[in-house]
């Protein structure tokens, strides 16, 4: 008899317009039974089917479906989806500061707010069937990655997970850690892709007339020779191959048929730039009729945004390059402009966008051609290659699935990345997924707040970071026991019948150090113009020209046949001596040949003065030891260096398996103690101020809290408050960059939020906690200009990065939530500025 479940997957296979493959009926079939799924397969490998199952199963049992997402734009796309699928009265949307028809059957949220669900226990957690992590990979991410692993440690276990992916290389064992967690949890892995992808290398030759090639990078599996002896080639003073300008990339893309493309760069201004570049070339890549739709759907997209707002943002320019064919796509603009660019690419209307990598992160654009400008970008620290698995997700956009035979990857050529590890990345596919898992402020108080000490320290100890640690444990002891074995059995091969090998070496070791150290200092005391004697051969000399000055000086000898050595302190023999003085020509020209010829002759000539007597290298006593005439000695003293070398290895294996110890509860355990003293818990319970630390969801968390509490919110109006409580979600993109507060009232709140994070990060130092970031009032001015009721064209020229301004508006209007529902106290007022910050382009956002 068939079970609804089952009957759920029929009607659903029944509905689809094609056959799915073989892995997707697996993951379908798993979910079906129950189980929990990691599914990791290549982008556009159709992944969201699987979802989609997932949620018709949920739905038959009249259960409710979660689908995450890791950024705002792809929870939008999902929302529109799904929308379109099955009716905008069956599927919600929450993303913070995005909510609608939260009740529905079907919500798609950013993670955070799903983490923020589990600790709040929230009772729309009691009617979910299946949630499901898209990018589930993102858990690697040194900022946000902790909030995957949260809720696969507290999701309750009766709501399945499935965990979408891209291509992983350790996908095994991250389904053992979440199968530890969560029970029986089955991988699914899909290996082909849909579109086959070929990799290319762009170069531009000077030498000959700034021409662009296209070379494949690899020939069969293997680096493209062609390629690496080419670029030998351009060795030299001169260099002759570049990376073409962006400008030069479009005209090849063109020239060789592979727009539409999508164009990496890791820079906002950067792809603004390019694109206003290749759109002012005008170089025909869309025709007249496209243009007119391009131009209406642009009007059509935008029509919910002021027309004063729309010349502020740059309307004009921006949509003279969608004519073009050309658009930019970053964080740094609007969401209506953003998903116009995202709708019209996908239509096919556009050609070529230039883009930041958050385009990678799922977004549905797929395109013919992916450009990857540098293979290495700035984390705010320094610049990092990226990884393969990098490659794999900026290049998963390439080749459109029943259109393109293939996909293309195109990588500049960069001097500062050798060819080789070009091909080594783009080879590669997959790197391992890592966890970023940390414990902070937040997360202790809600494990107080739900669980007794024992259960929280073992949660702390479920996260992936922990569960690799202890595997890594468990390897390491199996190597030390190994080592061990193998030390006991190279000592008894060491041992000597003639007696202590062990002395023996030590004090042979300890007599060839100082030989080194006595032959260094010998060596100090030459001049150029000494004869030596290397070996008891007669007439063996040689003459010094030249000697290093450093604590371990080389030596430039020349023998009387005109040969010419250079020899190290420690390549010196014992036999050395020196046999007297010759008096070299002035000025001593140590590198001419001619020079040479005519001192080697002078020394075929000397003789040594019978007055002056040798100087000879005192290389101490000779050993008497029985142990040195042993005829085996050779093969002992082999046997104590495989000793020594196993010993060396025993030591850093067990620094090893000291450093793999719970670092995350000792990190806990830090966190408690300054949670204590600052006045947040007591024992394993929580004081009112720990209480509201629960529902506070902030990067500064505790200071955030800290700083209400002591009523830094007092007698501030609105647009004060915003302006204030901006310092808690902007971040300077530019450092240094100067902060300037709209008011007296804000700089008082300013500086004392300035000195309480200046005391949290003493205490934090002081126990080895990661210290929080500093609070940034750089935002604050536009902030209160915004909430006091200035328009957009007060604040910005035309082409400003409004797109930022919004984005940091609606982080603003999420920590104002937050103290309204947390904070009686400031209610009203935070209200108010919700509603002053919560208005045109703000409000406006994209279409959902």
């Amino acid at each position: 008899m068939t079970s609804p479940r089952e009957a759920a997957v029929e009607r659903f296979f029944g509905g689809l317009p094609f056959a799915p493959d073989a892995y997707q009926q697996d993951a379908i079939a798993a979910i079906a039974r129950g189980a929990s799924v990691v599914v990791t397969a290549p982008t556009g490998a159709g992944k969201t089917l699987i979802a989609e199952a997932a949620i018709a199963i949920a739905l038959s049992e009249g259960k409710r479906a979660f689908y995450t997402a890791p950024i705002k734009a792809l929870s939008n796309q999902k929302y529109a989806d799904f929308s379109g699928e099955h009716g905008p009265d069956q599927v919600g949307l929450l993303t913070g500061d995005n909510v609608i028809n939260g009740e529905a059957p079907i919500v798609v949220m950013t993670t955070e707010v799903l983490r923020n669900m589990i600790y709040d226990r929230a009772s729309a957690l009691e009617t979910v069937g299946v949630v499901v992590l898209d990018e589930v990979h993102y858990l690697q991410d040194r900022f946000r990655g902790s909030v995957w692993e949260e809720i696969i440690i507290h999701l309750p276990q009766r709501i399945p997970l499935v965990n979408l992916s891209a291509t992983i290389a350790n996908a095994e064992e991250f389904t053992e850690w979440i199968r530890a967690r969560r029970g029986t949890t089955e991988l699914v892995v899909e290996t082909h892709r849909p579109v086959p992808l070929e990799s290319l290398y762009l170069v531009k030759d000077r030498f000959q007339g700034n021409r662009c090639d296209l070379f494949p990078v690899f020939s069969g599996e293997q680096p493209n020779q062609q390629v690496v002896r080419l670029l030998r080639k351009g060795r030299g003073r001169r260099r002759r191959f570049s990376g073409p300008r962006r400008l030069e990339v479009a005209e090849v893309l063109q020239g060789e048929g592979l727009l539409p493309a999508i164009y990496f760069i890791f820079s906002r201004a950067g792809c603004d730039q390019a694109a206003r570049t290749v759109a002012e070339a005008r170089l025909d890549l869309v025709p007249e009729a496209e243009r007119r739709e391009i131009r209406r759907r642009a009007e059509l997209l935008t029509d919910h945004l002021d027309p004063v707002d729309l010349a502020v943002l740059g309307y004009s320019s921006w949509a003279y390059n969608l004519e073009q064919g050309v658009a930019a796509h970053h964080a740094g603009m609007v969401p209506a402009f953003k998903e116009t660019v995202e709708d019209l690419f996908a239509e096919g209307l556009l050609r070529l966008v230039f883009a930041t990598e958050t385009l990678a992160l799922g977004i549905n654009m797929p395109a013919r051609t992916v450009v990857i400008e540098r293979l290495s970008k700035f984390t705010g620290d320094a610049h990092e290659l990226l990884q393969p698995g990098d490659y794999t997700q900026l290049t998963g956009r390439a080749g459109r699935r029943g259109i393109d035979r293939f996909g293309t990857a195109v990588v500049l050529h960069n001097y500062d990345v050798p060819f080789e590890r070009v091909a080594a990345i783009a080879g590669q596919g997959s790197h391992p997924l890592r966890s970023s898992f940390q414990p902070n402020y937040n997360m202790a108080v809600n494990l107080i707040a739900n669980y007794d000490r024992t259960r929280a320290e073992e949660l702390l100890s479920a996260s992936f970071a922990q569960f690799r640690a202890e595997r890594q444990r468990t390897d390491l002891e199996a190597r030390l026991g190994e080592r061990n074995a193998d030390v006991a059995e190279f000592r008894k091969a060491a041992a000597c019948d003639r007696g202590d090998i062990w002395d023996f070496a030590r004090r042979r070791g300890s007599s060839a150090t100082s030989r080194v150290r006595a032959m260094r200092d010998f060596v100090q005391q030459t001049r150029a113009g000494d004869v030596l004697q290397l070996t008891a051969e007669p007439g063996d000399r040689w003459v010094l020209l030249a000697r290093g000055w450093n604590g371990s000086p080389r030596l430039l000898l020349l023998a009387p046949n005109g040969k010419t050595r250079r020899m190290r302190p420690d390549q010196l023999p014992a036999t050395l001596a020196i046999l007297g003085y010759l008096d070299l020509p002035e000025p001593i020209r140590s590198r001419d040949s001619g020079y040479g010829s005519g001192v080697a002759r002078l020394l075929r000539e000397w003789e040594p003065d019978p007055d002056v007597a040798s100087v000879r290298f005192d290389q101490g006593t000779t050993d008497t030891d029985p142990v040195a005439s042993c005829p085996q000695l050779s093969e002992h003293l082999s046997w104590v260096r495989r000793v020594q070398r196993g010993e060396r290895e025993i030591t850093r294996l067990q620094r090893r398996l000291g450093a793999s110890s719970a670092v995350l509860v000792e990190q806990f355990h830090a966190l408690l103690q300054l949670l204590d003293e600052w006045g947040y818990v007591r024992e394993w319970s929580l004081t009112p101020k720990g209480e509201r630390l629960r529902f506070v969801y902030n990067e500064l968390d505790l200071l955030l809290v800290e700083t209400m509490s002591t009523g830094a919110g007092e007698g501030l109006i609105p647009a004060d408050l915003a302006a204030f409580m901006s310092s808690f979600t902007y971040e300077s993109r530019l450092r240094d960059e100067p902060e300037v507060v709209p008011n007296r009232a804000v700089e008082r709140r300013v500086q004392a939020l300035e000195e309480l994070s200046a005391d949290l990060s003493s205490d934090e130092q002081r126990l080895r906690i990661p210290t929080t970031r500093a609070p940034d009032a750089g935002f604050a001015t536009l902030a209160h200009a915004w909430a006091a009721g200035s328009n957009l064209d007060d604040l910005f020229d035309e082409d400003a990065m409004a797109g930022d301004f919004v984005r940091n508006c609606r982080q603003l209007l999420d920590v104002l939530r937050q103290i309204r529902d947390g904070f009686p106290e400031f209610a009203a007022v935070a209200q108010e500025a919700i509603v002053s910050v919560d208005r045109g382009v703000v409000a406006a956002g994209g279409r959902t």
